[in-house]
């Protein structure tokens, strides 16, 4: 028995290029496959297309079947196709896969429910898990989802796991909206005094270290061995849009004597008059303060206010997120002294990137 290898090309010059002139039925299905303008799709339409070119040439069923690897069954169900839809019939088709067990309408519907948020829909917290979302889909739609299906689901709809962000709930939105189109707009207009530009923000820094994830052994949790104790750095920053970090640090809580000493560096550090904007908190308010800028200060200072609760406005807040995340991730210090020096180590090192310092005021949308 001979097997009869021909290649696709080869396959398509013979469908192609000869008019097959047969009568009835089986005229008819030849003309229309020899007549056919499109390359085939894939191995399986080649061999559809293969079969009738044999069969047409007069091979039998069970020599067709064994030159091309096929059951006699397969070879006739292939060719009563041809003669009932043509050429179509014989074409490769993209599955289409499973229907979607949500209608587009539903799926706009769920999103919509799910903005509103886990607490809405009878959760104890605002926390949407696969197992939750699939009770809502249940319950709202009656359809039936496994758990470990719903994750692609929300990635169709555009949604991602993500880590929240932390919103007090005294924050007044209102207020924020009136700042940030009232307020800024007139803030950054007195930069054309030639006055520079600071955001002030305190943080504490502690023996503890800011965690992050590590490679390790399969199996074996990594250790990070350090003293528990609430011994901590009380620090003390401004930046500008231009890249410059300004930065103390002392073992007790800041007050508002300390607050001036900083803008009193602030002072002999940069020439001409200061913009300063920070937060209402009570030692960035008080007497002492009023007094200092009355002294004469506020010849070169000018002090604004953030609205209340909203830390987010504040571009500082980065600085302490990539020290303690970034440059001093996983560092276990021994005593304060310890802390100081590496602290020190990692503002010096982020003070020669302005990149970084620009990006958190990108981050905030200002600049």
């Amino acid at each position: 028995m001979t097997t009869i290898l021909v290649g696709v090309h080869a396959l398509s010059d013979r469908l192609l290029g000869r008019d097959f002139i047969l009568g009835g039925v089986h005229g008819i299905m030849y003309s229309m496959i020899t007549t056919n303008t499109t390359e085939p799709q894939n191995w399986r339409e080649y061999r559809r297309l293969r079969v009738c070119e044999m069969h047409q040439q007069g091979q039998r069923h069970q020599a067709i079947a064994a030159a091309l690897g096929l059951t006699q069954g397969a070879v006739s169900q292939i060719i009563a196709r041809a003669e009932a839809g043509g050429v179509t019939a014989l074409q490769y088709h993209k599955p289409q896969g499973a229907k979607p067990r949500l209608t587009a309408a539903q799926k706009a519907d769920l999103l919509g429910k799910l903005r509103q948020g886990a607490t809405a829909h009878g959760f104890q917290n605002d926390v949407w898990t696969c197992e939750r979302i699939a009770q809502l889909i249940a319950k709202e739609f009656g359809v039936t989802y496994h758990p470990d299906y719903i994750g692609p689901l929300l990635r169709q709809l555009g949604w991602s796991v993500q880590r929240p962000i932390v919103r007090a709930t005294q924050r007044d939105e209102t207020a924020i909206a009136e700042w940030a189109a009232t307020d800024l707009p007139a803030l950054k207009k007195a930069q054309n005094e030639e006055r520079t530009l600071l955001y002030i923000d305190e943080s504490a820094f502690y023996l503890l270290p800011g965690v992050v994830t590590t490679w390790a052994p399969t199996g074996e949790t990594p250790v990070l061995r350090c003293k528990l104790t609430r011994d901590h750095l009380s620090v003390i920053s401004a930046i500008s849009p231009a890249g410059k970090l300004y930065l103390a640090m002392q073992e007790t809580a800041f007050d508002s004597d300390s607050v001036v000493a900083f803008l009193k560096l602030l002072l002999e550090e940069i020439s001409g008059k200061l913009l300063i904007i920070w937060d209402g908190a009570p030692i960035h308010r008080s007497k002492t303060i009023q007094q200092f800028l009355t002294d004469g200060a506020a010849a070169r200072i000018w002090l604004a206010r953030l609205p209340a609760y909203a830390p987010d406005l504040n571009p500082d807040e980065g600085i302490w997120h990539y020290l303690k995340h970034i440059e001093l991730k996983n560092t276990c210090c021994a005593d304060l002294a310890d802390l100081r020096q590496k602290l020190t180590t990692a503002t010096d090192s982020l003070s020669h990137k302005s990149e970084i310092i620009k990006a958190c005021f990108a981050q905030v949308g200002y600049y």
